[in-house]
């Protein structure tokens, strides 16, 4: 979308989880241009990645690294 001012923004379809909304992901960013908006984008999703919780697997089950003796 472009303001009245100029500015493009953008808003994500899928609102990030609440780990990564509490970690300062942010749905809606705003640049410039296309480069500093793509920039943006980018930065929001890297912060939502380093927030996701990292999966472990459930208790009784092995990986398969673990499965085939972690050689």
């Amino acid at each position: 979308m472009r303001s009245d001012a100029g500015r493009l923004w953008a808003s994500r379809e899928q609102p990030f989880p609440v780990t990564a909304e509490e970690a300062g992901a942010c749905r809606t960013v705003d640049g410039d241009d296309l480069r500093e908006l793509g920039e943006a984008i980018a930065q929001q999703e890297s912060v939502a990645a380093q927030a996701a919780p990292r999966q472990e697997n459930p208790p009784g089950r092995e990986s398969r690294a673990e499965s085939a003796g972690a050689r």
